[in-house]
C-alpha cells in the first residue's frame, strides 16, 4: 500500500462513486469491470475499484455463509444483516469517493492487491 496522495479528477470521483454503489445492486460485476478497464488509465480509480471489489467478494462469501446457515435457521437473521451492511458502507463509500477522498472498508477481506 502505498502512502502517496493520489489528486482525482471530476471524472474519476464520478466513476468511483458510481463503482462503489453499483454494488449494492450489481454485486462485484461493477468494480471489476472498471478495475480490468482503468487499472492503467487513473491511479484512484484503480485503488477505489480494488477496494470496492474486495469488498464485494467480501460481502459475496458472507452472503453464501449465511445461506448455509438457514439450514440451522440463524441465516435469515444474517442474511438481512449482510445486505445492509453492504448498503450502508457502500453508501459511505460512495459519499467517500464522491469529494474525492480514498475509502478503506472496514472488515474486509483484501484478497486481490
Amino acid at each position: 500500500m502505498s502512502t502517496e496522495i493520489i489528486v482525482p479528477n471530476n471524472d474519476d470521483k464520478n466513476i468511483a462513486t458510481v463503482t462503489h454503489l453499483g454494488g449494492t445492486v450489481f454485486s462485484f460485476i461493477p468494480a471489476l469491470i472498471v478495475w480490468v478497464i482503468k487499472k492503467d488509465d487513473s491511479a484512484y480509480l484503480a485503488d477505489q475499484s480494488k477496494e470496492a471489489l474486495n469488498f464485494q467478494i467480501t460481502m459475496l462469501i458472507a452472503q453464501l455463509i449465511a445461506g448455509i446457515l438457514v439450514w440451522i435457521l440463524i441465516g435469515f437473521v444474517l442474511i438481512p444483516i449482510v445486505w445492509i451492511f453492504n448498503v450502508v458502507f457502500c453508501i459511505i463509500a460512495a459519499v467517500s469517493t464522491s469529494k474525492g477522498e480514498t475509502y478503506r472498508y472496514p472488515l474486509c477481506l483484501r484478497l486481490i492487491n
